[in-house]
C-alpha cells in the first residue's frame, strides 16, 4: 500500500479509521476557503497553502508548504492539527466555547491538536465550520506575526 498518497494512506487503515478519516476529509474539504491545498505532509492527509500562493513555505522547513490543517491517525485516537488553532487565541477560544455545543464528549487538545477516541462522537458540522474560518491571507497573515520568525 502506498502512504505517500491520501488514498493509500486511507486504504492502509482498520475500517473504523478509514471512514472516521475520510469523513474528516470530505467536511474539510467541503468547507475549507479557496485556495488551500489537499497533499500528503508530514505523512498525513494535510490542508496547506502550496508554494504557488506562499513561496517562503514553512519555517522549520522551506521546501515544505506552509501547513494548516492535518489528520493523523494515532494508537489511541485521530488526531486533527489545527495551526490556526495554535495562532489565534481568538480562534482557539470559540473553538473551546462552540465544542460542548456539539458534542458530549470531553474536549480532549493539546494547543492546536484536538484528539477524537469515540469516532462515533466526532462534531463533523463543527469541523466544517472551523475550516470555514480563516481564509489564506488570514493564515498567511497569522503565521507571519506569531509563528515564523
Amino acid at each position: 500500500m502506498n502512504k505517500d498518497s491520501i488514498k493509500g494512506y486511507i486504504n492502509s487503515l482498520a475500517s473504523d479509521r478509514k471512514k472516521t478519516i475520510t469523513q474528516l476529509i470530505n467536511v474539510i474539504e467541503q468547507n475549507i476557503p479557496k485556495g488551500f491545498e489537499k497533499v500528503m505532509n508530514y505523512g498525513m492527509p494535510s490542508f496547506v497553502i502550496p508554494h504557488s500562493i506562499y513561496p517562503d513555505g514553512y519555517h522549520c522547513d522551506n521546501k515544505l508548504p506552509l501547513p494548516f490543517i492535518s489528520i493523523s491517525n494515532l494508537k489511541s485516537s485521530i488526531s486533527l492539527h489545527h495551526m490556526g488553532l495554535y495562532a489565534n487565541s481568538k480562534l482557539l477560544n470559540w473553538f473551546k466555547t462552540e465544542y460542548p455545543k456539539h458534542s458530549k464528549t470531553t474536549l480532549d487538545m493539546g494547543k492546536g491538536c484536538i484528539r477524537f477516541k469515540k469516532f462515533n462522537e466526532i462534531p463533523y458540522k463543527l469541523i466544517g465550520t472551523l475550516s470555514t474560518k480563516m481564509t489564506v491571507k488570514n493564515w498567511v497573515d497569522t503565521y507571519e506575526q506569531n509563528i515564523k520568525r
